[in-house]
């Protein structure tokens, strides 16, 4: 999902030289064949997105693989960006690097201060070694890598399996597939009081593009909307969106998560960037897409 916006939106910028492999032709956890892509290619600049990603269910399930998997990837493209000479080389975080206790709205600085939510703990421990290889490379062989902490995303090509997708993508197929089988109600994971921030994947790409071009500090920037939304405000936008009249019931035996996470964004803001899609606006856009591609 965020890879593909941030192709559409350097193409919509004119961009034309891309260099481009999908998982098929090259496994990014396989450490000789990314140096060999590397080589061959000689990419200048790299967005560096690619990572193994779920919903609370998949993380807290896979968890060796969600470790494994991720630190090998960010590994395997930091250190061939380092030796084939990158000019720029951009990391892709996640929000959940910070403790789930964190104070509201999450500032930068508390990368570090305290326990991680327990049930994507892994991810998390993988993306914070990402960011701390650029930080690393960054001081001892003077690399120009940043590392950026996107809030929760959604958007087109987003993944709508049940078992491994995040919440707003999993609501979407559940109401979906409850509208169309004339289901009274759908059930909902958890309390519906946790907060979210949700961010449309193409104002996360122009963010990302944004920051490659303006930004090369040593420190991590987050990326997000500044607003924030209930679980149970969520799915009922939902519930909207898909035209379903039935009613959503809220499982409370199951995991809420971290109780609230919004990211401090002042910083993007004082940069100069700010998202221009609204959730509404981005829900819409998001189910057409849905529909147009998992509808038969």
């Amino acid at each position: 999902m965020v890879g593909s916006a941030i192709l559409r939106k350097l193409k919509d910028q004119g961009f034309q030289n891309f260099i481009l492999k999908d998982r098929s032709l090259l496994d990014l956890r396989h450490q000789e064949s990314v140096f060999r892509f590397f080589r061959d290619e000689k990419p200048e600049f790299v967005f560096l997105s690619a990572a193994k990603v779920g919903g609370i269910q998949a993380n807290n399930t896979y968890r060796a693989e969600f470790l494994y998997d991720n630190l090998m990837i960010e590994a395997n493209i930091i250190h061939a960006s380092y030796e084939t000479g990158v000019k720029k080389l951009f990391f892709l975080g996640s929000s959940c690097i910070y403790p789930k206790m964190a104070a509201q709205p999450i500032r930068e600085n508390e990368l570090l201060t305290g326990l991680l939510e327990p049930t994507n703990e892994p991810y998390a421990i993988a993306k914070i070694a990402g960011i701390k290889l650029c930080e690393t490379y960054r001081y001892q062989y003077g690399c120009n890598f940043i590392s950026a902490m996107p809030t929760n995303l959604y958007g087109i090509n987003d993944n709508y399996d049940l078992e491994n997708s995040h919440v707003l993508p999993a609501l979407i197929k559940k109401i979906h597939i409850a509208k169309r089988t004339r289901q009274s109600s759908v059930m909902v994971w958890g309390t519906g009081k946790p907060l979210r921030e949700f961010m449309f994947a193409d104002d996360l790409a122009n963010a990302c593009i944004f920051l490659m071009n303006q930004y090369s500090e040593p420190g991590i920037i987050n990326i997000g909307t500044g607003e924030e939304v209930s679980i149970d405000a969520l799915a009922h936008v939902v519930k909207e969106v898909v035209g379903y009249s039935g009613e959503l019931v809220f499982d409370t035996s199951k995991p809420d998560g971290t109780p609230r996470k919004l990211l401090d964004t002042t910083r993007l803001h004082v940069l100069g960037f700010r998202h221009t899609v609204s959730l509404a606006e981005g829900l819409r856009i998001t189910y057409q897409d849905f529909l147009n591609q998992h509808e038969n």
